[in-house]
């Protein structure tokens, strides 16, 4: 994955990076079913770069639940000293 698409991957807000994430969930589904019905795929490395595409925003999405908890923990402690 480059670092472009790994820049405007970070870009997107988390409703954005689900719906993402959704769509790729369906074209991988689509490629195994191509796969397991002895098909062959447009591009042989299309099923692997979906996969690792999906673990990126996969992540992504941990990284900002992450970062939200976080946030939400400081605000506590905040608000407690107060």
């Amino acid at each position: 994955m480059s670092v472009k698409k790994i820049k405007e991957l970070r870009s997107l807000n988390e409703k954005e990076l689900s719906k993402r994430l959704e769509d790729l969930r369906k074209e991988l589904i689509k490629l195994n079913a191509q796969v397991a019905t002895g098909t062959v795929p447009k591009s042989p490395g299309l099923i692997r770069n979906t996969k690792k595409s999906i673990a990126m925003i996969m992540t992504l999405l941990r990284e900002k639940e992450l970062e939200n908890a976080a946030e939400e923990s400081s605000q506590e402690v905040q608000k407690t000293n107060e």
